[in-house]
This record gives structure tokens, sequence and C-alpha cells, in this order.
């Protein structure tokens, strides 16, 4: 079967692997054949190549898969939609992004043009799930971000210190300042406290961060965007993962981490708590509490036993999510 995916495929500039990179990987190891579009940088020129591959793919594909999220490239979605409904193609919004409930309050009529024209909606996450139905969309199906359990060995780790690990690209919506502000905290009580931070400069504000830290006198690991395997070789190197962000839904960075070992310390936001439950499997705090975040780490640091139950239970929920099991709600839907 034939597949046309839309979305933003820029790996290749420097940005992060998105859904489009991974999910396409595993729907091709299935024995699906995918067109994909765009790998273009230029915003403009993304969405113009979308709709020539569009216009010149459809008679060739069964479904459209679309990206969508709330900001810029929602209009990708909106007008790819609209060409699906004139070509007579069915299409399959992929929802993402912990901002995505705003949006289609906000842009309604927007939002009903697409949502309520698609084959069905896919939700990642329980969180997008209750908003849409919220909205009054209930053509949706939840199919969770997916990994391949078997890439990802957990690591018992012995937390003695707190070797923090920050994964995510550098956006003010992942508020990289709030992981710099924790480690500038950890280090009056613990002198060897260490931050590594990992992913590409997307808004291209890297420098001011390396300035901030070098103004609270912290050192900084700043590693740039590291390949999948890199990344994960790293983590052995560290105890604590933390999530800073503003805004979520179901981060794959997060559960890539919680099937490694590390304990997850993350701002109780979007998407989070549907992934996370506090206590039980992660400890959350609230949306940029420097204070409280580092009072989690200080609790996975005193408490070994606590610590431990923390990673193995969040290894067993992942373990929910791994494409062998994913896989199989795709096929349904695809048949």
């Amino acid at each position: 079967m034939k597949l046309l995916y839309i979305g933003n495929k820029l790996s290749k500039h420097g940005n992060s692997n998105t859904i489009i990179e991974s999910l396409g990987y595993l729907l091709e190891t299935e024995g699906y054949e995918i067109i994909y579009s765009s790998s273009k940088k230029n915003q403009i020129l993304r969405l113009l190549d979308m709709i020539v591959t569009t216009f010149l793919s459809f008679k060739k594909v069964k479904y459209v898969l679309i990206d969508t999220y709330s900001t810029s490239s929602f209009y990708y979605t909106l007008v790819i939609s609209q060409m699906c409904r004139i070509l007579n193609l069915k299409y399959i919004p992929i929802l993402h992004g912990g901002k995505l409930p705003n949006r289609i309050e906000k842009s309604k009529f927007l939002s009903n043009l697409i949502f309520k024209n698609s084959f069905i909606n896919c939700a990642p996450s329980n969180y997008l799930m209750q908003s849409f139905y919220k909205n009054g969309y209930n053509n949706l199906v939840y199919i969770p971000n997916t990994i391949e359990i078997n890439n990802y060995p957990f690591l018992e780790r012995k937390i003695l210190e707190p070797k923090l690990l920050w994964v995510r690209s550098f956006s003010k919506i992942y508020n990289p300042k709030m992981a710099i502000d924790v480690l500038a905290s950890l280090k009056k009580e613990f002198p060897n406290a260490q931050l590594a931070m990992v992913g590409p400069d997307k808004e291209n504000i890297l420098e001011n961060f390396k300035k901030y830290a070098q103004s609270l006198n912290v050192n900084v690991e700043f590693l740039g965007k590291l390949s999948k395997e890199d990344w994960v070789t790293l983590s052995k190197e560290y105890s604590i993962f933390i999530n800073t962000t503003h805004f979520d839904n179901t981060p794959v960075s997060v559960i890539e981490v919680m099937a490694l070992g590390m304990p997850v310390v993350s701002t109780n936001v979007g998407g989070i708590p549907y992934l996370l439950n506090d206590t039980i499997d992660a400890l959350l705090v609230n949306d940029n509490d420097t204070n409280a975040m580092v009072s989690a780490i200080k609790k996975l640091i005193l408490n070994s036993e606590f610590a431990s139950s923390i990673t193995t239970n969040a290894r067993k929920k992942v373990e929910a999510f791994d494409w062998e099991i994913v896989k199989l709600k795709w096929i349904e839907i695809l048949k």
C-alpha cells in the first residue's frame, strides 16, 4: 500500500528528528511504500512542495498522513486537508503539540474544516483525546507515540549526586533557562552537580543561554544536536532527566529516558500528567518552579529505593509504547 506523509522532515537541516521520520521509517518496515513531503527549509517553499507532491501523488496513494501542529504548520494541514477533500483522498491528521487545544478553540471554523472532514484523527495522548472530544470531534483514535523498546536498554542507576540530562530543542516554550537555574541552585549543596543539554538551536538563542550560565558561574555542557544513538549512549553517564517545558503533549524524549531507566522530573503541563503519574513513575512540579524541581531532585538523591521504584514503574509503562504493540493499531486503521 502506498501512503503520502506530509510533515516537517527537516533533520538534514540540523533540526531534531520529528514523527514523520520515526513513524515513517517504522511503517516502511511493515511494507508500506511512503512518499514524503517536505524537507524544504523555507516555509513557503515547503508548503508549495507539499501542494505539488499531493497533486502529483493523489492517484497513487490510498491515505494521506498529515503531522498537525498548532503554530504556522497548522496551515500546512489546512491547505493539504482541503486539497484532499477536492481530490477525494482520505486524510489522517496526526495530532501534535501541547498548544493544539488552544488552536482548535481559537480557530474553530478552520479546525472544523480539517477535523470534521478527516477519515480519522489520530491522537497520541489522552490529553489531546479529551480536548478534541470536548470541542465536538468524535472521529478520534488513540495511538501513542512509539519507540522500539529493544533499542533502549534499561540501566539501573545509583543516584549519589545530581547528574542532570536535558534533551530538547532550544526554544522558549521548552524553557531551557529553568534547567540552568536548577543546576545553579543544586550546586550550592552539591558542588559536583552536572548538567548536559542536548538539542538543536531552533530559535538562535543558544548563545544567550551560554552567557546566562556563565553569569551564574555554572558549567553547562551544551552538546548541540546528537543522533539518537549518541545521546542514548551519553545518557549512561547521567542519573536524572529534567523536562522544563512550558507546553507539551507526549514528548518522545521523555518516553525514551523512561525506557532507559532514568527517573524523570518534569513540569506538570499540557499532556504531561496524562503520561506521567506523580510519585509513581516520575516527579512533577509546577511550571517554572525551580525550587520545587530542586526539591524533587533531592528527594531522588536521598531515597534510592524510591528512585528505583520510579524507574521500574516507568519502564513497565513505556513497554506498552513499543512498536510491536503500537503497529497493530496503525495496521487496523490503514487496512
